[in-house]
């Protein structure tokens, strides 16, 4: 049986890397709005873990986003489907990354999807051009995160 599954990634700003990856993606940031309000209204959530951004009312230190297509609970915005959700933690990063995600764009159009990423905040480390993708590059997302662009 397939497991369900979410991808989690560190960061030092959960919030604006979700909107990053958002945008890189084609996915939409989760509204947590009325989960985060019930639980402050039934004393469950300590208001200091809670926090506007963006016009919602978020978890503070969590942010994430889904995949526009697959399902998500209407309550808690969570997405139950193709996910990844971005969490603060203390230490900045300070080594490759182990996993890393590939952004592929149309055949062709690699300067140009590049371009856009490049645009939301991304950075080109290198361009690599061998194996069996052919060419692509290598970027950085807007806190160093490793990802290839295809």
């Amino acid at each position: 049986m397939a497991l369900g599954w979410k991808l989690v990634v560190d960061t030092r700003d959960a919030p604006a890397l979700a909107e990053f990856w958002a945008a890189a993606l084609g996915y939409e940031v989760e509204d947590p709005s009325r989960l985060v309000e019930q639980l402050l209204a039934a004393g469950q959530l300590p208001a200091d873990q809670a926090r506007q951004y963006g016009g919602m009312q978020t978890f503070r230190g969590y942010a994430a986003i889904r995949h526009p297509d697959d399902p998500f609970d209407g309550t808690s915005g969570i997405g139950q489907g193709r996910r990844i959700l971005f969490q603060d933690v203390p230490e900045a990063k300070t080594v490759k990354n182990r996993l890393h995600i590939d952004v592929h764009g149309e055949r062709g159009r690699l300067e140009e999807l590049v371009s856009r990423l490049e645009g939301l905040g991304a950075h080109r480390l290198r361009e690599v051009d061998e194996g069996p993708v052919g060419h692509w590059w290598v970027m950085t997302d807007p806190e160093g995160n490793e990802f290839c662009a295809t």
